[in-house]
């Protein structure tokens, strides 16, 4: 996931605190040290490290709660405290007029045309009519950058290839843009903020009059981060910050802390190099993940994004009733490869970071579906809609079809039997409650076993 490496340290600390026999100024010191050198060597500056873990240390001295043990009270100071470190509250972006204009702004190198794409995807996911203008005189390749990102998204395109003057662009066409629900405007960076780049954002700034001015940086940059969006701040009044490659570098803490502490809070992190790689900013279910306590919401969200409502609900039923074909094994492949890679899911799930399931069993998964939906590609449709047909003469066929074998094809059929037999057991919920306890488990309270199929 995003900062792995800091994701473990405090998931090995918090660990630490479950293990104790009872908690006391030992421990609690011990857990101090453990997140100021967790914190440290994902570049978080020094001074907000000691004032977090200050924080921690005082509130962990008072009495317990009524219904918490010392343990959980602990655990509980250690969320709360580094949610507030990165901002507490989201940064939310609302459409709520016609139409919402966001400007980028940043330097070179920081990602902030494939951004803009990357936001016009995120709008369009949710029904808005995007467009995406291009303003950068400044680099050749960002107009055609641009052009065939808003081509891959289904987003309208607007730039002008010859022309020198950002304002002059915009002017251009301003009274086509009020057609939109969203419009996005990529502008032109440089290497440092000079008093050219300032006037020129002064300018665009003035005649766009933007609803939001998102500063997009890039994770690598570290604490660095402060002062850069300080700077942008004070030159265009920035309202978000959009920082991206946070999947790559161990260095983002230090950019996102130093950004939460600023006057432009973080709206958006980039999770990957996909076009809708790109996740609103929560502190509460960011930190959540980092500690391994999972994030149903954005997993639900995701769920709802890949798969419609009545869908799934048709989904559930087929499942439930014993009527599960591979079609329908084929359709839940695809609804998980668009809700991103596996191991990210995985950080998604309560409790799931906690069985610590290496990577590389993780990126081996992956890599069967991904042969899986090749198999199912080179089958009939009769095939797919009764694998009982499936004699050994059409699982050669359709190995050699598929550049395949014969076991993975079976491991295939394997795995549709066990989901059709995970299917009979949850029928009706009749047999939830043994099941759980089979594996040593409870069922929640007012816990639903239809859930477990949408």
């Amino acid at each position: 996931m995003v900062l792995d490496k800091l994701s473990t340290s405090l998931k090995d600390t918090l660990s630490k605190i479950a293990k104790s026999i009872f908690v006391d100024d030992t421990i609690i010191n011990e857990l101090v040290k453990d997140i100021q050198r967790a914190l440290l060597q994902s570049d978080v500056n020094v001074e907000l490290v000691f004032t977090l873990t200050n924080a921690i240390k005082q509130r962990a001295k008072e009495p317990s709660p009524p219904g918490l043990t010392k343990k959980e009270q602990l655990v509980n100071i250690v969320y709360e405290e580094l949610t507030n470190f990165l901002g507490k509250e989201p940064k939310e972006i609302k459409i709520l007029k016609k139409p919402t204009k966001i400007m980028l702004v940043g330097l070179f190198g920081n990602g902030k045309t494939t951004t803009a794409g990357k936001l016009g995807k995120f709008y369009k996911k949710r029904g808005h009519r995007v467009a995406l203008i291009q303003t950068d005189t400044w680099r050749p390749a960002a107009y055609d950058q641009l052009q065939q990102l808003a081509s891959q998204i289904g987003a309208d395109f607007y730039g002008n290839k010859k022309s020198k003057s950002p304002t002059e662009i915009y002017k251009e066409h301003q009274a086509k843009l009020n057609e939109y629900d969203v419009v996005i405007v990529d502008t032109a960076g440089r290497d440092a903020l000079n008093d050219e780049l300032i006037k020129e954002l002064n300018d665009i700034n003035t005649l766009v009059q933007p609803d939001e001015r998102l500063l997009v940086i890039s994770a690598d940059i570290g604490q660095t981060a402060q002062k850069q969006a300080e700077t942008f701040h004070s030159t265009v009044n920035v309202t978000g910050v959009i920082i991206t490659k946070m999947d790559g570098t161990a260095r983002g803490g230090g950019a996102l802390s130093a950004c939460s502490v600023t006057k432009a809070p973080v709206a958006f992190i980039g999770v990957g190099e996909k076009i809708d790689e790109l996740e609103p900013f929560n502190p509460k279910r960011f930190v959540s993940r980092l500690l391994g306590m999972g994030d149903i919401e954005t997993l639900l969200e995701k769920a709802k994004e890949a798969v419609s409502e009545d869908k799934a609900e048709d989904l559930g039923k087929r499942f439930m009733s014993g009527k599960f074909t591979l079609l329908d094994l084929y359709d839940q492949m695809e609804a998980m490869k668009s809700m991103g890679t596996l191991s990210k899911l995985v950080d998604m799930i309560p409790g799931f970071s906690q069985l610590k399931i290496p990577k590389e069993a993780l990126a081996v998964q992956e890599e069967k579906l991904k042969k899986w939906k090749i198999v199912m590609n080179s089958m009939t449709q009769q095939e797919l809609e009764d694998p009982d047909v499936l004699s050994k003469t059409r699982i050669d066929r359709i190995a050699k079809g598929s550049g395949t074998s014969d076991t993975d094809i079976k491991e295939l059929l394997k795995q549709y039997t066990q989901a059709k037999k995970m299917g009979k057991m949850l029928q009706g919920g009749r047999n939830m409650k043994r099941m759980m306890k089979k594996f040593g488990g409870q069922l929640p309270e007012g816990f639903d076993p239809s859930m477990m199929t949408g």
